[in-house]
């Protein structure tokens, strides 16, 4: 984690207006009543794009198996060191058949992992995505050796998506809710 508090904390049900409400009630119906949501609530209109542009990224319209998007959000929460962003995608990823030695292994260097050559060429381009902010020549080749042209765009889409999430919980303070655990490796820093 970031910080020691929310610097904007979630809001509660007593803080919510009748747009704010009626944006998280679908999330708490289906269970996902989280902290992130409730303290992205304080700017409803944003609010509502990002679940549009997080549905695509989360949804069977993301060209990338499940298993490789969980994979490049990993990486990418990892190395933006957003503690909360991996707690709530470790279970996601688990789910989608990463064991622990490959979640461990995210936050190693993708030469030291069990990956397949897609999956390490994937890692190296998020890593080129977050250090430089673009996929090199040499790595987009690889990458499309191994990806449809869709698949490339939807790597770029979700590693963009998670640093801006990644950005925003940093920043936010957004502390981690209960029925998930910080990782050791990303504890506040001192």
């Amino acid at each position: 984690m970031r910080t020691h508090a929310p610097r904007l904390a979630p809001l509660r049900d007593d803080e919510l207006d009748a747009d704010q409400a009626g944006i998280l009630g679908p999330l708490r119906a289906s269970g996902r009543d989280y902290n992130i949501f409730r303290t992205f609530a304080r700017h409803p209109t944003a609010m509502r794009a990002f679940l549009g542009w997080g549905g695509h990224i989360l949804s069977p319209g993301n060209t990338l198996p499940p298993r490789l998007r969980e994979i490049a959000i990993l990486r990418t929460g990892y190395l933006c060191r957003a503690g909360y962003e991996w707690a709530r995608h470790v279970p996601i990823a688990r789910r989608e058949g990463l064991s622990d030695t490959d979640i461990a292994a995210l936050k190693r260097d993708p030469a030291d992992g069990p990956w397949s050559p897609g999956e390490r060429a994937l890692l190296a381009a998020v890593d080129e995505l977050i250090d430089d902010r673009m996929i090199g020549d040499d790595r987009w080749a690889e990458l499309a050796s191994h990806f449809e042209e869709r698949q490339m765009l939807d790597l770029i889409f979700t590693v963009g998506q998670y640093v801006m999430v990644s950005m925003f919980l940093n920043s936010a303070g957004v502390q981690l809710d209960d029925d998930v655990v910080l990782d050791p490796d990303l504890a506040l820093l001192a």
